[in-house]
């Protein structure tokens, strides 16, 4: 297969040194963003219609000379974000950029491809070489859109899209993933993600929040969200390399969120987990979908029976082993699920695209398969 160039989005960090003239800048921002969220309600109650980002531009032309001191790339891109924002979230007004008080807003800072320029490890912005570690040697890139972004440590990213060739090997299995909380991913090749990072660090959070020690809260968070990241990129990047096709059940986060297991479901970042699959498999070239996951659980992958013995609802989830009593097979709970949605995964596909070489030829897994690997 010959290989294809892709968008990624680079993120580094810049030195702490530049913070306080990058915060300078992001308070700007927030006065544009909340000019044009302003004008925007304006025009639709007196004209009845949204602005484009073209009509807004014609209101926010010339104020880079009128005392703002952004990069006049700077403002059209925080045109263009607000009408994709409004869109996306489907708002006739966005909520206010806040530059102050404790419910601040983090520094954000669009830019465009001509706004910047990397020479010797800095980039050029607004007249101001910034330095960073440059980790990626963006020297064997060409720098297109992005933004500079602040954390809730007080930390700024250097964030911008480059064009790459896709390097990731994939292999020739499907697999299934059943999402869980127990173990936040289970493949049906036997490869499990446990997860439960918030949980490891809840204690020493919670001593952190009795003595409003606010910079300590941070950094376990920061922690959490880092290790929960890692565990994810390492699952993920192998089931690509060995994978085919990968399908993945269609569980909800936020319905999960309305439930007593609502905790356990947001540490197990299942929505990182299916974007970093997505866009994985896409460089990679390979199948990924997501399939309807209901029954998967009390399903027999072998003969197809829901047996009077397998885990249901809500009392079954301390069941983590059964064994069918249709045909006497042993199932771990969250494997039988992933090949169930395996298989489940492959006849949707075979339905929806017709005979795919690709999919019709790869093995779906077998429980007693994964259970000696």
């Amino acid at each position: 297969m010959d290989k294809q160039y892709f968008t990624k989005t680079l993120k580094l960090r810049i030195k702490d040194k530049h913070a306080s003239f990058l915060l300078a800048q992001s308070k700007e921002v927030n006065l544009c963003w909340n000019f044009v969220n302003d004008l925007s309600q304006q025009i639709l109650r007196r004209e009845h219609r949204f602005c484009s980002a073209y009509d807004l531009a014609q209101y926010t032309c010339g104020a880079t000379k009128e005392g703002l001191s952004l990069h006049s790339q700077t403002v059209q891109a925080i045109n263009e974000e607000y009408v994709l924002r409004r869109k996306q979230f489907r708002k006739a007004k966005l909520r206010w950029r806040k530059s102050g008080g404790s419910r601040r807003s983090l520094g954000w800072i669009p830019f465009k491809s001509s706004a910047i320029k990397y020479h010797n490890g800095q980039i050029k912005y607004c007249g101001r070489f910034i330095s960073l570690w440059d980790s990626y040697g963006l020297a064997r890139y060409e720098l297109g859109t992005g933004s500079f972004s602040e954390d809730a440590r007080g930390r700024w990213y250097f964030n911008v899209t480059v064009k790459v060739k896709s390097k990731i090997e994939s292999g020739t299995e499907l697999i299934g993933v059943d999402l869980g909380c127990k173990a936040a991913a289970t493949a049906s090749n036997g490869n499990k993600v446990i997860g439960r990072r918030y949980q490891e660090l809840e204690k020493k959070l919670g001593v952190a929040q009795r003595a409003r020690n606010k910079a300590r809260v941070k950094s376990i968070h920061a922690k959490i969200a880092n290790r929960r990241q890692d565990d994810h990129h390492k699952f993920s990047s192998a089931l690509v390399k060995q994978s085919g096709a990968i399908f993945v059940g269609n569980v909800s986060s936020p319905a999960m969120r309305k439930t007593k297991l609502a905790k356990s479901s947001s540490d197990a970042g299942w929505g990182l987990l299916k974007t970093m699959l997505e866009y994985k498999c896409r460089w990679a070239n390979i199948v990924f979908e997501e399939v309807n996951e209901a029954y998967t659980t009390q399903t027999c992958s072998c003969c197809g029976c829901i047996s009077p013995s397998s885990p249901k609802g809500r009392a079954g989830l301390g069941i983590r082993h059964w064994n069918c009593m249709v045909c006497g097979a042993d199932h771990d709970r969250d494997v039988n699920a992933a090949i169930n949605i395996a298989k489940r995964g492959e006849a949707q596909f075979l339905a929806g695209a017709g005979h795919c070489p690709l999919v019709a030829g790869i093995p779906v897994p077998t429980a007693k398969a994964a259970a000696a690997g």
